[in-house]
């Protein structure tokens, strides 16, 4: 399948987010856990002022890996994780169904760990013709070196690897767009790094003539 080359729209992407949860953040290798978790945070934020859909899927919740992670229920407080027990969400017809219904076929992904659970939906949902975006920053996996082998085996397989900071300025794309300027903006200002520093001092510091 080929990769996608047109631009992420709010009406056409729905969030997958698979498996955000303590129990399983604690064997990531890949990356920074706290790092993870707030770049997870900042995609759920922005699915929130982009008024994306978004399904949640746990497993293992009540014996291992605990519930959605909070920091992330927090930010999307209405969103009900459907529990299963295949590791692959598209193999679990409750969840599959779930993405089924949202009506968008291009699909970010997000989620732990990178080798399994993340993959395996992955390659399935582009096997049955779904645009997938696997937002690789908002991903764990065990190690630094499987983490990248998983990546590489999706994106060869189709996939199109994104970044949360790419998926809200891509869904952004014009600062003038006033009914989710605030909302983005707060978001690259809380998550953003340098980047964020840079938009909150010119909000503070450049005053207009």
């Amino acid at each position: 399948m080929p990769h996608s080359t047109t631009l992420l729209t709010p009406q056409d992407c729905a969030l997958l987010l698979v498996d955000q949860q303590a129990g399983l953040a604690f064997g990531v290798g890949s990356a920074d856990r706290q790092v993870l978790l707030g770049n997870t945070v900042a995609l759920a934020k922005t699915a929130g002022v982009f008024g994306l859909p978004v399904v949640a899927s746990t497993s293992a919740s009540k014996v291992y890996s605990g519930p959605l992670m909070p920091a992330i229920q927090k930010v999307l407080p209405d969103l009900k994780p459907i529990e299963r027990r295949n590791m692959n969400v598209w193999e679990d017809a409750a969840a599959k169904e779930a993405v089924i219904a949202t009506g968008r076929r291009r699909l970010l992904i997000s989620g732990l760990l990178s080798e399994a659970c993340v993959s395996f939906c992955a390659l399935s949902a582009l096997a049955d013709g779904y645009e997938v975006f696997v937002v690789a920053d908002a991903c764990g996996g065990l190690t630094s070196t499987s983490h990248e082998l998983a990546l590489r085996r999706m994106e060869a397989a189709g996939a199109t690897l994104t970044s949360w900071i790419q998926v809200l300025l891509e869904l952004q794309r014009d600062w003038t767009r006033r009914e989710t300027y605030d909302g983005a903006r707060a978001i690259v200002e809380a998550h953003g790094g340098g980047y964020g520093i840079g938009l909150a001092y010119a909000r503070d510091m450049i005053k207009p003539n």
